[in-house]
């Protein structure tokens, strides 16, 4: 399974998009995470999700298949287009990183300015 789907539905005259991306963890915990973009093909994002964390990328892939299939069953289709919001889900795991650093009592003495 790839650790990036990219899938369409088209209704109505509009396509619906759905972008999924796997990607580690800061902190090389083996940690990862399942992120998701949605909306409107040609638009900005209407929603970003992401699922985790998982113990491993064959875990959050198997997560991935499961989803991938769910939505080929409501008629979306493997698009091989490229990724457009691949920047949105950067930014989604850098917030989530930064979280993580966070709770984990993460702090700088002197931040820099």
């Amino acid at each position: 399974m790839p650790r990036c789907l990219c899938l369409t539905r088209r209704c109505l005259g509009l396509t619906t998009r759905i972008e999924c991306e796997i990607r580690p963890l800061a902190g090389q915990r083996g940690l990862w995470t399942l992120l998701c973009a949605a909306g409107m093909s040609g638009a900005q994002p209407s929603a970003i999700k992401a699922q985790g964390p998982f113990h491993g990328p064959l875990v959050a892939e198997s997560v991935l298949d499961s989803i991938a299939e769910c939505l080929a069953e409501q008629g979306y289709e493997t698009c091989i287009e490229p990724r457009i919001w691949r920047l949105h889900l950067q930014a989604e795991l850098r917030r989530l990183d930064g979280e993580r650093h966070r709770e984990l009592g993460g702090w700088q003495s002197r931040p820099e300015s």
